[in-house]
């Protein structure tokens, strides 16, 4: 669990501590605290508890609570509060906390502020059981329980002590998430009817089953899969990573030809605008969303079916269909080709850019990713970060990298943070990539007193929000400069010295595989290398890219 310290959740503090088997981490930012928090949720795959004390402190809370919505991460908050008559009473510390959380919470919770009584007791451990069995049903997500706290607020000074000798622990057995015979049945005979199939996998975590089965599958049927890095399929040997770069160099007579008649999704968002504005603008005759449960998002405006069950249990329905030569499956394969061509194409533009070197950021990206460690963990914060990321891709044989970036909100304010909650709880190498204001601004991160020797950060630092230099329409307003572009003289060296991290600049003196040889090395503490550009450096280099790609096209 993740603790915020205060005095009204004293109560909370103690009692997590004095469990047995339950691990206690101290953060004093709890804006910081909730990023780490579900870090940790992610890295574990269950539920993870974040306790702080009444009033704002609690607000601070949100941004993670929001990504952890939206990333399906189980988070159980608990937020400790006055008693309700002395809410509104300008008594310290007071606020409205009850559903505080809207809706990005899967359901909030009061527990009685009374323990005296045996069914107060009992609702208390009936109420904290239904939160944590919540967090973990389809989808999963976080839950709040507000904790309503009468003074003394200290063990011994009580007359109405819980006791948890007697608790409960309330187990739920899930059933496996399938579809009938009949379903599946009528599923594939529609399936049938299609020439041109198109997989587009959104935002998921990192399944060395369903990888080799999307990938044998899908291989074995001659169906395109686009995959970007978060998606976590780069294990696939045929997947289309580089979708963004010549989706957004390509002719609208190309496009059209690329337009399929079934589109299969499954997954979160996408990063890349330029595959999300293909598939609007050159929407399939049908659109089927595979996710076992939970809300689903119309991305593509043209969604016609939600299948209710898990996309490996899919996956396994195609591998045992049929298939056998004929006129439709041949004019599949030519539809495979059209995409694979592009791919093959596009990867070897990208492949001759970088040969020539001199390319900053972006270039930069390129080789961590290709020289990260076997089995590490890769963060991608948001902003340019993810978007260099994804316009160079992992090589499929890097099966082993697990990739995780807050997508859920695509906010830059807790992404160091996030990375932390997982160097803490796993031995696994964790890199992150990240520019300078996501890192400046999340810089709390560091602000405790535990070993986070196994977490490495690239700090891609141009001197301010290049972001708004490079979208459309920002980058060429005459106010973007002053308004837009964070503008700051900072760099990594004296947080570094600060907390004691090795710092590896990058500049003139180091050769950059030496560098990242230095940088990766399992042995030693934290390290942070960065490299200092500017902000139209940035902008400069990323517009050459484009072009490079674009220049096949204007043939």
């Amino acid at each position: 669990m993740v603790l915020c310290p205060g005095s009204r959740c004293a109560p909370l503090t103690l009692a997590f501590a004095r469990e047995p088997g339950v691990t206690v981490r101290t953060f004093s930012d709890e804006r910081s605290a909730g990023f780490v928090a579900l870090g940790m949720a992610r890295q574990l795959r269950r539920p993870v508890a974040l306790v702080c004390t009444s009033g704002t402190a609690a607000y601070n809370f949100a941004p993670a609570i929001a990504e952890a919505y939206f990333s399906e991460v189980p988070l159980i908050v608990f937020t400790a509060d006055r008693p309700r008559e002395w809410i509104a009473q300008h008594d310290g510390q007071t606020i409205f906390q009850p559903g505080m959380f809207g809706a990005h919470v899967k359901a909030s919770f009061e527990l009685p502020q009374e323990y005296a009584h045996a069914d107060d007791q009992w609702a208390i451990n009936r109420i904290v059981n239904d939160a944590i069995n919540l967090t973990m049903e389809p989808m999963c997500g976080p839950v709040h329980i507000n904790v309503p706290l009468r003074e003394p607020l200290y063990p011994g000074q009580r007359r109405d002590e819980v006791d948890t000798a007697s608790a409960r622990s309330i187990e739920v057995i899930s059933s496996a998430l399938t579809l009938s015979p009949s379903e599946a049945d009528t599923l594939m005979k529609r399936w049938n009817h299609f020439n041109n199939i198109l997989v587009v996998a959104g935002q998921y975590e990192h399944n060395p089953e369903l990888t080799k089965l999307v990938d044998s599958v899908c291989h074995a049927m001659h169906i395109p899969v686009v995959a970007e890095i978060t998606g976590n399929l780069h294990g696939a040997t045929n997947v289309i990573r580089h979708s963004d770069v010549f989706l957004g160099a390509a002719s609208s007579d190309l496009k059209k030809s690329l337009q399929p008649d079934l589109l299969v999704t499954f997954g979160r968002g996408l990063v890349s605008r330029h595959l999300k504005t293909f598939l609007r603008q050159f929407p399939a005759a049908e659109h089927w969303h595979i996710q076992p449960a939970g809300h689903v998002a119309d991305t593509y405006q043209s969604l016609t079916t939600i299948v209710r069950t898990t996309p490996v249990h899919f996956f396994n329905l195609l591998a045992g269909k049929h298939q056998s030569e004929s006129f439709e499956m041949q004019k599949q394969r030519n539809y495979f080709n059209l995409w694979e061509i592009e791919e093959r194409r596009t990867r070897a533009d990208i492949e001759a850019y970088f040969a020539a070197g001199g390319h900053g950021e972006l270039e930069l990206v390129s080789h961590v990713l290709h020289g990260l460690p076997q089995g590490c963990n890769l963060h991608l914060a948001n902003s340019l970060s993810v978007r260099y990321a994804n316009l160079t891709g992992l090589p499929f044989e890097r099966a082993d990298v697990r990739v995780f970036s807050n997508r859920g909100t695509s906010g830059i304010d807790g992404c160091t943070s996030t990375a932390v909650g997982h160097a803490l709880c796993g031995t696994e190498l964790n890199v992150l990539i990240t520019g300078d204001v996501a890192f400046f601004y999340d810089r709390n991160a560091f602000w405790h007193n535990y070993d986070i020797s196994n977490l490495r950060v690239v700090v891609l630092n141009n001197h301010g929000g290049a972001i708004f230099t490079v979208v459309d329409g920002a980058g060429d307003l005459p106010e973007t400069e002053e308004l837009f572009v964070t503008r700051q003289k900072l760099n990594a060296r004296k947080l570094c010295e600060e907390y004691g991290f090795d710092y590896i600049p990058l500049d003139n003196k180091r050769k950059l595989t030496n560098a990242l040889k230095d940088f990766f090395d399992a042995e030693g503490g934290t390290r942070i290398m960065e490299l200092e550009t500017s902000a139209s450096e940035a902008r400069e280099a990323l517009h050459r890219f484009r072009q490079h790609a674009k220049r096949r096209y204007e043939k």
